[in-house]
């Protein structure tokens, strides 16, 4: 009898506790090491030698950075940055700059963003793996995103 009691009163908590859902494996897409270099070495070769190039992973990190031979030293923390803004918000840092306007402000004050353009997000279908950053080309931002865009399209076959 006692053991019919212990059995129902286990049934009915059993059944009163929420499950939880079985532990799951997350598969992650990422920028590898061999696609960071090829977009990187592909934009800085669109740039030119005054470039710095930065590619960052879906988590935010610096895979790859590459200085040409005339850059300035500030480059480097300027196209790190912008890769990561673009992999941040999942958006071009001209459009994120955009959107960010006084007296939308706000995101700019968080560490490590920057709303200058030249940042590009690396995307497979809706999802963002990495970004891409450059400062220090001849013609600003505007090149710098063109010339993001040439290294990120080079592995674009990669990327579906």
């Amino acid at each position: 009898m006692l053991y019919r009691i212990a059995g129902a009163v286990l049934l009915a908590v059993s059944l009163s506790v929420p499950r939880v859902a079985a532990a799951q494996l997350l598969m992650q897409r990422d920028v590898s090491l061999r696609m960071a270099l090829t977009i990187a070495e592909t934009a800085l070769a669109a740039c030119g030698v005054n470039t710095s190039v930065a590619v960052v992973d879906r988590a935010g990190r610096l895979r790859v950075f590459l200085q040409g031979d005339g850059a300035a030293p500030h480059n480097l923390e300027l196209a790190r940055r912008k890769a990561y803004t673009a992999r941040t918000f999942r958006r071009t840092t001209a459009e994120w700059a955009a959107r960010t306007e006084p007296p939308n402000d706000g995101q700019r004050m968080l560490a490590d963003v920057i709303p200058l353009r030249g940042g590009v997000p690396i995307q497979v279908d809706s999802e963002t793996i990495g970004g891409v950053g450059l400062s220090g080309a001849p013609m600003g931002g505007e090149q710098e995103e063109a010339c993001a865009r040439a290294g990120i399209a080079k592995v674009a076959d990669q990327l579906r």
